[in-house]
């Protein structure tokens, strides 16, 4: 979005020139991720801890070392796939078709892992959704892309 309001700025020289750069964007990028996760973070793990309900549940024959992820809270992913989208939104070229492909794919892959994580901690198991179910899911989003 900042690329196409700016770019058509840059035939001059000065500040908005640095929108053509890849680099200045990328950083733009990385620095708006990582000040919205800082900021996010806390009330996302705070509200995630209240929704998920004693966190994702472990198996009994699993290893001991799992035991000590009893309560963690789980859909931690959300976190990630907001940053990303919004530091995607906010700085890449929005009328390039690879980024609205690779948008696709990531929050696709991400609504399949929210399923499985909300089947986990709605259900109260450990199974979630099937591998082949999630092989199917994810067939067709790539297929779409």
């Amino acid at each position: 979005m900042l690329y196409n309001l700016f770019a058509p700025l840059a035939d001059e020289p000065g500040f908005f020139n640095l929108f053509r750069y890849l680099t200045f964007r990328t950083g733009g990028a990385i620095l708006t991720a990582l000040l919205f996760s800082f900021v996010a973070a806390p009330w996302l793990i705070r509200r995630l801890k209240v929704l998920s309900n004693g966190g994702q549940p472990i198996r009994d024959d699993g290893p001991e070392s799992h035991f000590s992820k009893k309560g963690t809270p789980t859909m931690g992913g959300l976190l990630m796939l907001g940053t990303a989208t919004l530091a995607t939104v906010l700085w890449s070229d929005l009328s390039n078709l690879y980024t609205w492909a690779v948008l696709l794919v990531f929050l696709g892959f991400g609504a399949i892992g929210f399923a499985d994580d909300y089947l986990k901690v709605s259900k109260r198991n450990t199974k979630g959704l099937s591998g082949t179910r999630k092989l199917f899911l994810q067939s067709i989003i790539s297929l779409l892309a």
